[in-house]
């Protein structure tokens, strides 16, 4: 039911898969796109451009290359990264970008290896390119893509430097329950909606196979890294703790030994370092001032053999809230157990009025109905599904751009009504057991009995999930 649930809100929203080619990128007057195909993890082909200057500076007979890593979602087409690409070649690069797998990867299913697969396939078709120095070919990844570059940078000496932005150091459960909470809040949401509802829901999802990768564990991978390492932040991230995040990198790259990093921090930008006009709910297409140059002297220098001392510049980030651990689910909290009580939900909350229903139709008799167990029944099954609709919308809808809906005070007014609703079945349930005694029939008693179980089992339930908390 947990999976359904997730699948309808899911068919909303995902992208269908890309066709296997796509048409090269429009470019400006100065640039020159070609076309290249290459093996990915699997053997899947994968298809890209390179993005090079029309006239290459005097010179250069060997330029730097670096291939672009996405971020997550299912088979994006390589023209997401086109902005970088552009100015990144404008540096002197040649920039290979290319459409991101859809086989083998979507919201549920992943593998943070394959792709750093897929991006040593992209290496490769790079270092081949005339005009390219194989010697001078790196990676650069964009938040998942921070996962990924590190990967496959530890795993292959042809890869010449490491450039990752908006990346993480936290588990991807981690940092997804951080990033939700955190455009809630910033929509001005306080209580156990935040505190309590939202990061338990990720636990249920994740033991649910739901979440893919869920902690995957990149410190040790940052570790092994040897390569020059260029990390870059947006002071207004909203999507990875930008506060957080970088100690840890440069802490796991000390751990293995490699002081050859440099960490810069960018005004006024976003997760992906472009520019924002309201501290990172909007993204602008214009990079970072600043962002693209760095990239390209950095690499100038890397890539003649000067490596950079370890580095740390730009004004302080901004983080609100601290990230909090998410522990794998108990087996009270689990999603097969999550999956029971809706089950037991469905059937004490659902069965009272079907069985009138049953009744009605057959013009069948019966003892008049109780109003409170009425109001139980529907009550309970408002709740329930009431409250799993919510959420799941939050999921899904969730991260910087969160949107609770009206709020009263620093709570959304649906959250409030639920926990209302959900004070009124619990009352009526007390109301509804003191009152069975006085149902004569057999079935009439096991009928009411089965909806006063489903109302006194809520009663948990909805303080697990903050339902019954301020």
């Amino acid at each position: 039911m947990l999976a359904a649930l997730v699948a309808a809100l899911v068919a909303l929203v995902s992208s269908p898969a890309l066709a296997d080619e796509s048409k090269p990128p429009a470019l400006p007057a100065d640039l020159v796109a070609g076309e290249v195909s290459f093996q990915g993890s699997g053997g899947l082909t994968l298809h890209g451009s390179v993005v090079s200057q029309a006239s290459p500076k005097p010179g250069r007979p060997g330029r730097p290359g670096v291939v672009l890593v996405h971020g997550a979602g299912t088979g994006t087409p390589r023209e997401k990264l086109l902005g970088e690409a552009v100015a990144f070649a404008r540096q002197g690069m040649s920039v290979l970008i290319y459409d991101k797998r859809s086989e083998g990867y979507s919201l549920f299913t992943r593998s943070y290896s394959q792709l750093a697969d897929d991006a040593l396939g992209a290496v490769g078709a790079l270092r081949s390119q005339p005009g390219v120095d194989p010697a001078k070919v790196g990676i650069w990844g964009l938040s998942e893509g921070g996962w990924v570059a590190p990967i496959a940078a530890s795993r292959s000496q042809d890869i010449a430097f490491t450039i990752v932005v908006g990346a993480n150091a936290l588990y991807p459960l981690r940092q997804q329950t951080w990033a939700v909470a955190a455009g809630l809040r910033k929509a001005g949401v306080a209580g156990s909606l935040v505190d309590q509802a939202e990061p338990k829901l990720y636990r249920v999802i994740a033991d649910g196979g739901m979440f893919p990768e869920p902690y995957f564990d990149p410190e040790p991978v940052i570790a092994s890294v040897r390569q020059p390492v260029l990390g870059i932040w947006g002071v207004h991230d909203l999507l990875t703790p930008p506060r957080e995040t970088p100690p840890i990198f440069a802490a796991a790259l000390a751990k293995g030994g490699n002081q050859k990093y440099t960490f810069r921090y960018f005004a006024d930008a976003d997760h992906a370092a472009h520019r924002t006009p309201d501290s990172g709910v909007t993204r602008l297409p214009e990079l970072a001032p600043g962002y693209a140059e760095l990239v390209g002297s950095w690499v100038g220098e890397v890539t003649a053999g000067r490596a950079p001392a370890a580095q740390v510049t730009g004004p302080a980030p901004v983080q609100a809230e601290d990230s909090i651990g998410v522990p794998p689910a108990e087996w009270w909290e689990s999603a097969w157990t999550q999956l029971a009580a809706l089950v037991l939900f469905l059937v004490a909350f659902g069965g009272y009025p079907v069985v009138a229903v049953i009744r009605r139709v057959r013009r069948q008799g019966g003892p008049p109905p109780v109003k409170v167990a009425r109001a139980v029944s529907a009550g309970g099954l408002a709740v329930v599904f009431g409250a799993f609709s919510y959420l799941f919308y939050l999921v899904m809808t969730g991260g910087k751009l969160a949107v609770p809906g009206p709020l009263v005070g620093d709570r959304p007014a649906i959250w409030l009504a639920l926990q209302a609703f959900t004070v009124v079945t619990v009352v009526c349930t007390v109301l509804t057991a003191l009152r069975r005694g006085r149902a004569s029939a057999r079935g009439e008693r096991v009928r009411i009995g089965l909806l006063v179980t489903g109302g006194a089992v809520l009663v948990p339930w909805a303080l697990y999930w903050g339902l019954l908390l301020p």
